[in-house]
């Protein structure tokens, strides 16, 4: 096993390592079209192969060219995919992937207290219990602010807990993409088209992409995240809230408002999804190789089993909770289309990444799997998650202390 400070490309070679993330995410592309490589998603190839280069020490685990694409990149992403995300079409979707995410919610508080209560973490089992809940509600916009509110300080489990986060986040993002790849699964739930029409329309080729197309859906871009963080800035003088936590309210706010209004000039944009959909490939690379297997298997094997626990829950909870709905919506319903109370396997998925991975991956696995019209409804259930992640967390703590 390669030293663990140790890569092939290092860590302050920035074009080096940049370039890297991209080679990977152009293999993701590449397997996809293969007949081996068809059976799962470019974006488990992207995540498994960011896994074992960072791990066989091809490319490092951290690095500052990795916090450029969660900086920069990832803001950039959301307009991206919402750029042709018509509110109207959208708010019938929303509805469902909410249930959903409640669900989630539910099944990641259970699943961290039933682990607590099956393993023996420490004394700062409630902490840490409180910690994964908030970190699986939201992603990890809650994770550092559980750990300041429960004044929790050990650097060592701190990091281990990270390595942890990183492996398993990569992990489950793998398998719920696989999942639909499975017909069987997909029966168990309801059947709906979550396709935009404009986006088959694109993917078809009927649209051109030109130089003007690309140019204005960057400008776009940019403008809206620039629009975002100003309006984040103007709100945070003097108030004792961080408006920082809405940031991504704010960004889906000002992508699908001229979306929904000027629908027929933001069509003309051709070719924005296809650059959001590069850099969602790297984003996931990006995640993926901040999976310290090394460290993980030697220092934190009973973070490990907490977190295994705690996922099995959440899976349990939402898939199994999301199908009995279904299946009863199914059986009340007095004609043959699928009422509007049965959830669909990528709405339920879509939900699940969200609370598991927060914001920006879900509409970048949206896309990834030709579901665009759930892509707003996961940056919406995303946002929900940073708003209610840190109060659960910090819920879960004070329950088991």
């Amino acid at each position: 096993m390669p030293n663990s400070d140790f890569s092939l490309i290092p860590a302050d070679q920035p074009f080096a390592v940049l370039a890297a993330l991209f080679a990977i995410a152009l293999f993701g592309f590449w397997a996809e079209q293969k007949s081996w490589g068809k059976m799962v998603t470019g974006t488990v190839w992207a995540i498994l192969g960011a896994i074992l280069a960072s791990n066989l020490g091809l490319i490092p685990k951290d690095a500052p060219a990795y916090g450029f694409v969660f900086t920069y990149c990832v803001p950039a992403i959301i307009p991206l995919f919402l750029m042709h995300a018509d509110v109207r079409r959208i708010i019938a979707e929303s509805g469902r992937v909410g249930i959903a995410f409640i669900l989630a919610c539910i099944g990641t508080a259970t699943g961290a207290i039933l682990a607590a209560g099956m393993l023996d973490v420490g004394a700062q089992e409630a902490a840490l219990a409180g910690i994964f809940t908030a970190t699986y509600t939201g992603g990890s916009v809650n994770y550092a602010a559980v750990i300041q509110s429960t004044g929790f300080d050990d650097a060592n489990i701190i990091s281990a807990a990270t390595a942890v986060d990183n492996l398993m986040s990569a992990v489950f993002l793998a398998v719920i993409a696989i999942m639909p790849a499975s017909k069987w699964l997909m029966s168990r739930f309801a059947q709906r088209n979550h396709v935009l029409e404009n986006v088959e329309e694109e993917s078809n080729g009927e649209s051109q992409v030109t130089g003007l197309s690309l140019a204005s859906a960057i400008t776009f871009t940019l403008v809206v995240v620039a629009l975002s963080d100003g309006l984040v800035a103007l709100l945070n003088s003097g108030s004792d809230f961080d408006y920082g936590r809405l940031r991504y309210v704010f960004i889906t706010l000002f992508s699908v408002i001229p979306a929904t209004l000027f629908p027929a000039q933001m069509k003309k944009m051709h070719g924005g999804q296809t650059i959001g959909l590069v850099l969602a490939f790297v984003f996931f690379a990006a995640i993926a190789a901040g999976a310290d297997v090394a460290k993980l298997l030697s220092v934190a094997p009973i973070l490990l089993g907490f977190v295994i626990i705690l996922l099995i829950v959440h899976f349990a909870v939402v898939f199994v909770g999301g199908a009995i709905i279904s299946k009863l919506a199914r059986m009340l319903s007095s004609n043959d289309k699928e009422p509007a109370l049965a959830l669909s396997l990528p709405e339920i998925i879509i939900a699940s990444n969200a609370a598991i991975l927060g914001a920006t991956t879900a509409p970048a696995l949206a896309v990834a799997r030709g579901w665009t019209g759930l892509a707003t409804p996961g940056v919406l259930a995303g946002v929900a998650g940073y708003i209610v992640g840190t109060p659960l967390g910090l819920a879960v703590a004070t329950l088991l202390s």
